[in-house]
C-alpha cells in the first residue's frame, strides 16, 4: 500500500481504494490535482483539470476519481510536470506520452494546442526507448536507454538546449557537448536542465542568472555546459528546485548552487552560489537527495533512513539541514513544501512485501500457524500465544498459568469476543455501534483503557432518540464517563422524543431520579 495520506486531494478516497494504489503524483499551483495507478495498472486522476491536465477530453474539474483508458496497462515507469501544468509520462515499452497545457509545444506534438488527452510523442523517438522524463515549467527533456536526451518546448533562455533561444515544437536531440557521451540522470528546474554522465560528470543548460548551473557565472547557456567546478566529483544524482540545484556524490555529499533567498542551499545564509557547495551533513553518507521545481524546499536522507530538510520550508527560511522525523523524502514535500506536491512518482514495489502490521492481521484467526484456539458459542477463533501476551496484560498472566491449546469462553459473545481479540491484531474495532456496547464490557473487565475510549468513540456515532436511554445506561454501568456525559447530553437535546420511547419506559428507577435531577440542573424544564 502506498502511504498518500498526507496529500489532501486523496482525503475523499474510501480506504478499499487507497489500498489499490502504487503509484501516485500529485502536482498543479495549489497540489490540487492528482494521478494515480493502482495494483492492476489502472490509471485514475482527481482535481480542478486546470488546462486540462487531468487527460480526460474535457476541462471539468473532478472531486472523484475517473479512469484514463488510454494508459491503462501501459505500465508508468517515469512521470513529470510542469506549471501550466502540462504532464508527460514514459511507459515501460519507452514510449512517451503528453497532455496539458501546450502554450509552448511542451507536449512535443508541433502545435500550441492544449492536448485534452494523452497522446504518443513520436517525432523523433519512434524508434527510442524512453526510460525517463523531467519538465520544467513549460519544458520538457527525455532519457532514452541509450544515453541519449531528447528536448523540447519552451527555450527563452536555452532551457531546450538547441543553441538557440526559439520554441522547440518536437523533440529534439540535446548534442553539442553531449554528443557520444552516456547520460543517465536528468532534472529541470523552472527554466534550465541538468545532465549528469555516466562518467559522474555533471552538465547545465538554460537559465542561470541565479547561477542554477553552477558554471561561476550567470550568464544563459543555449548548449550544455560541464560544471567545471565538480571536476574529479563523481556526481550520482541531481535535483532542481525552482532555481537551485543539490547534487549527490558516490560518497553520499552533496553539493548546492544557485539561488538561496530561502536558504535552500543549506549553507546557512542566503547568498546566492554560482559554483557548487559543499554542505556540511556532520559526516553522515547521503543516498538521496530531492527538490522541485515548484518550490524553494530542499532535502536529503542519509544512509540510516534519516530525513533533513532546508529552505522554504512552509514560509519559515530554514538555513542548515534540519533533521526531522520523517522516514521519506515525499512526506517533507507534502507537509512543508509550498506547494506541497510530489517531487517525483511515488511509487511502492509491485511485490508482495507486507509490514509488520499488515503480517498480524492476516494472520488472525487463521488456524494454519495459530497455537491457541477460543471457544465462544460453539464457535473457534484462532490467535497466537505470544501476540496475546504481548499485547494484553489479562492474557499475559493467564497463558502463563496454562498450557491449554482450547480455552473456552462463557462470559461473553461470539461476535463480542472475536473483535475484542480482532483489536488485539489491528488496533482497531470492526464492531457495528450498538455491538460495541458488548465490547465496552468486556474493556471494563479486562481492564483495556484504550479499547474503552475506541468503543465509547464508536458507540457516540451510533447514538439514536431510540436507543440514546440504552446507551445512557450502558455507560453508567460500565463506568463510561465520557460515554456517560455525551449520551445525558444528546438525551436533554432531544428530551421530548427521547421521553416517549419505550427505553425510557423501562428505564432503572435510580437512574431515572438521577436523570431528571441531572437534567434539572442542566436547565431542561425550565419552559
Amino acid at each position: 500500500m502506498l502511504d498518500v495520506g498526507k496529500w489532501p486531494v486523496f482525503a475523499l478516497l474510501p480506504p478499499e481504494e487507497l489500498r489499490l494504489i502504487r503509484q501516485a503524483c500529485v502536482f498543479g499551483s495549489a497540489a490540487n490535482e492528482a494521478i494515480y495507478v493502482t495494483v492492476s495498472d489502472e490509471v485514475f486522476v482527481l482535481g480542478t483539470n486546470c488546462s486540462g491536465c487531468l487527460g480526460l477530453g474535457d476541462m471539468q474539474s473532478t472531486i472523484e476519481p475517473r479512469r484514463i483508458d488510454i494508459l491503462c496497462g501501459k505500465k508508468i515507469v517515469s512521470l513529470s510536470y510542469g506549471t501550466g501544468p502540462h504532464v508527460v509520462i514514459a511507459t515501460a515499452d519507452g514510449e512517451v506520452y503528453s497532455w496539458g497545457h501546450n502554450g509552448y509545444s511542451q507536449l512535443g506534438n508541433g502545435t500550441t494546442n492544449h492536448g485534452l488527452t494523452p497522446a504518443l510523442v513520436s517525432t523523433n523517438l519512434i524508434s527510442k526507448r524512453v526510460t525517463e522524463v523531467a519538465c520544467g515549467s513549460h519544458h520538457t527533456i527525455a532519457l532514452t536507454t541509450e544515453g541519449e536526451v531528447y528536448a523540447w518546448g519552451y527555450n527563452n533562455s536555452g532551457q531546450v538546449g538547441s543553441g538557440s533561444t526559439a520554441n522547440q515544437p518536437t523533440p529534439r536531440r540535446v548534442s553539442s557537448c553531449l554528443q557520444n557521451k552516456v547520460v543517465v540522470n536528468i532534472a529541470c528546474g523552472q527554466l534550465c536542465s541538468m545532465a549528469v554522465l555516466d562518467n559522474g560528470e555533471t552538465y547545465g543548460w538554460g537559465y542561470n542568472c541565479n547561477g542554477q548551473l553552477g558554471l561561476g557565472n550567470n550568464g544563459n547557456q543555449q548548449t550544455p555546459c560541464r560544471i567545471a567546478a565538480l571536476q574529479g566529483i563523481n556526481i550520482v544524482q541531481v535535483a532542481c528546485g525552482y532555481a537551485h540545484t543539490l547534487a549527490l556524490t558516490d560518497e553520499g555529499f552533496v553539493y548546492s548552487w544557485g539561488a538561496n533567498s530561502y536558504g535552500q542551499l543549506g549553507t546557512g545564509n542566503k547568498s546566492n552560489q554560482a559554483v557548487p557547495t559543499l554542505i556540511n551533513m556532520d559526516k553522515e553518507r547521503m543516498v538521496e537527495v530531492a527538490a522541485c521545481h515548484t518550490s524553494h524546499t530542499s532535502v536529503a536522507k542519509t544512509q540510516s533512513g534519516q530525513v533533513l530538510m532546508w529552505g522554504q520550508c512552509r514560509g519559515q527560511a530554514v538555513a542548515y539541514p534540519h533533521l526531522t522525523h520523517f522516514t521519506s523524502t515525499d512526506d517533507v514535500f507534502a507537509c512543508f513544501a509550498t506547494p506541497a506536491v510530489t517531487w517525483h512518482l511515488l511509487s511502492v514495489d509491485g511485490d508482495d512485501y507486507l509490514t509488520v502490521a499488515q503480517s498480524l492481521k492476516r494472520e488472525f484467526d487463521s488456524p494454519e500457524i495459530s497455537d491457541l484456539k477460543f471457544l465462544v458459542d460453539g464457535k473457534s477463533i484462532h490467535v497466537h500465544k505470544a501476540l496475546l501476551k504481548i499485547r494484553c496484560e489479562h492474557f499475559r498472566a493467564l497463558l502463563n498459568e496454562t498450557d491449554e491449546e482450547t480455552i473456552e469462553i462463557h462470559q461473553f459473545s461470539f461476535l463480542v469476543y472475536r473483535a475484542f481479540l480482532e483489536y488485539l491484531y489491528t488496533d482497531t474495532i470492526n464492531l457495528p455501534p450498538e455491538d460495541a456496547i458488548g465490547l465496552l464490557d468486556l474493556s471494563t473487565y479486562y481492564r483495556e483503557s484504550r479499547l474503552k475510549r475506541l468503543c465509547q468513540e464508536t458507540i457516540k456515532r451510533g447514538i439514536t432518540e431510540e436507543n440514546a436511554i440504552t446507551l445512557l445506561s450502558a455507560a453508567v454501568k460500565y463506568e463510561a464517563r465520557d460515554l456517560e456525559e455525551f449520551c445525558f447530553k444528546f438525551c436533554v437535546n432531544h428530551l421530548t422524543a427521547v421521553t416517549q420511547t419505550q427505553a425510557f419506559a423501562d428505564m432503572d428507577h435510580d437512574l431515572l431520579k438521577n436523570f431528571i435531577s441531572k437534567a434539572s440542573r442542566y436547565g431542561a424544564f425550565k419552559n
